[in-house]
């Protein structure tokens, strides 16, 4: 019903179609039909009981404003066709002869990185994944990175994104696990048996033979136990199609391969999801653990995804972990396994073995156990604490234009502080130490907030250390606190 009596629709081969329209003059008119045929193609369908969404990227070319030859007009089409792809996919663009400056710089650097795999310029990084509490290595993830002989070193966002849609990103992702595979190999012949997990994009892991092929290259390298190779896919990749993704983990793990869910909590996470997809490992986002420390929201989610790990029998592994601080307040979390630049960044594969010989755990990590649920409140009243500080201390700098509020009694910590923390450690000294830290915290805070009203802000940037003296010293109550109450509990 969205064609019409005179458009001509036909198949060119494999997922690719072409459509002619008549009749559209006018840019409005042709957006309004490009916009009915997009939705009409995401309509939901049903096969043998099973229902499926699908969606289209259009490019368009228009006679004769872009040209007369059809040959023309259809490459055109094909290549804002290729840009809609880029740009996110379920959405149409029209040619612009920019286009066909992007398509040959795209080309380039195509070209250039199958070359690069051919004469052997990427090399693999491996970053360790820890037990923080006990110290133990219980593996390292393989990254990519290419040795470009005129730009250096080059991190991957550089040049996945080029390949992402493209079949040698499979030519790449392949090569990856081959190399894993064979570096294990060789730590193993030198004493050193350490999983490694590597990461699958999703135009690999959906290609038909993706099992196949796995199971091909891990038997090309017979000395690797089996369960030593994890894979890393995507959560937005994952439940894209949740029936043929779970069908290819199980698969993979009838051959050994566990499975681990990258990015955990940046997609449209749900119960039934987790309930379907059977991997073994959930890894929390990074950007949830780097900013937990200031952002009382990312900590709540943080908490939530161990929670769900619990619940469904999981592992749970936070990467970012990129301080001391982070460490501590994931195990008070309940977290224990981490990776991240605290722990330590990425490294060549022939200085993981020393590596993992001498490192240590931070010493405030060693055997810090889990704070109760009694006790949370006391974890996020530190971070709603940071997060103020953070806001103020923004403000002050011309960062942003809202000063947090002033009043001790109206930012979150305290209104914790008057409400519940009164209700279950009023009584505690430790606990009225804190609340007159908090208000010594708001006074000077008001008494530099004048100053800045009266033109004296450089006055009040240079006592802005007197604020984090004091922002310390209530955290650290805040910790003795908690130690306390975890003392009185035993």
């Amino acid at each position: 019903n969205t064609t019409r009596g005179g458009d001509t629709v036909a198949r060119l081969g494999g997922d690719e179609f072409v459509a002619l329209l008549q009749g559209l003059d006018k840019g409005e008119e042709c957006a309004a039909m490009l916009e009915r045929l997009l939705t009409a193609i995401a309509h939901p369908f049903t096969i043998n009981n099973k229902s499926f969404v699908i969606s289209a990227s259009i490019g368009v070319s228009i006679y004769p404003l872009d040209d007369e030859d059809p040959d023309t007009l259809l490459r055109h089409a094909d290549q804002a066709m290729y840009a809609a792809k880029q740009s996110g996919k379920n959405r149409f663009l029209i040619y612009d002869p920019a286009l066909d400056r992007f398509a040959r710089d795209q080309h380039e650097k195509l070209e250039r990185i199958r070359r690069a795999l051919a004469r052997r310029e990427f090399v693999l990084f491996y970053q360790p994944k820890v037990n923080m509490r006990t110290g133990a290595i219980i593996g390292a993830e393989a990254l990519i990175r290419w040795q470009h002989p005129e730009r250096g070193l080059l991190p991957p966002a550089e040049f996945l994104p080029v390949i992402e849609d493209h079949p040698l990103a499979i030519e790449v992702g392949e090569w990856v696990i081959d190399t894993a595979l064979a570096q294990m190999e060789q730590w193993q012949a030198g004493g050193l048996n350490i999983p490694v997990s590597v990461n699958v994009g999703a135009l690999q892991l959906q290609q038909e033979n993706f099992v196949e092929r796995l199971q091909e290259i891990i038997t090309a390298h017979p000395e690797i136990l089996p369960g030593s190779l994890e894979v890393e896919v995507l959560e937005t990749t994952a439940l894209a199609d949740l029936v043929k993704i779970s069908k290819v983990i199980d698969n993979c793990r009838k051959i050994g391969v566990m499975f681990a869910l990258d990015d955990f909590g940046t997609g449209y996470s749900s119960l039934t999801y987790l309930k379907r997809l059977p991997v073994t490992l959930l890894k929390i986002d990074q950007s949830f653990v780097r900013d937990m420390l200031d952002d009382p929201d990312d900590m709540a989610i943080l908490e939530g995804v161990l929670g769900l790990g619990i619940a469904f029998r999981r592992h749970v592994i936070a990467e970012g972990v990129e301080t001391a601080e982070h460490g501590t307040l994931l195990l008070q979390l309940g977290c224990e396994l981490g990776q991240g630049y605290g722990i330590s960044r990425p490294i060549p594969a022939q200085q993981l073995p020393l590596w993992t010989t001498t490192w240590q755990p931070n010493p405030a990590w060693a055997d810090l156990q889990p704070v109760s649920r009694d006790d949370l409140p006391l974890l996020f009243a530190s971070v709603e604490h940071r997060a103020w500080i953070a806001a103020f201390k923004s403000y002050l700098k011309g960062e942003c234009e809202t000063v947090p509020p002033l009043d001790h009694r109206q930012c979150r910590f305290g209104t914790w502080l008057e409400d519940e923390g009164q209700a279950r450690h009023g009584i505690q000294p430790t606990f009225q130490a804190i609340a007159q830290l908090h208000l010594h915290v708001h006074v000077l805070a008001t008494e530099l907030q004048g100053l800045n009203a009266s033109g004296q802000n450089f006055e009040a940037l240079a006592r802005l250390d007197e604020l984090d003296y004091l922002k310390d010293s209530l955290l650290k109550q805040l910790e003795m606190l908690v130690q306390k109450n975890r003392q009185l509990a035993k």
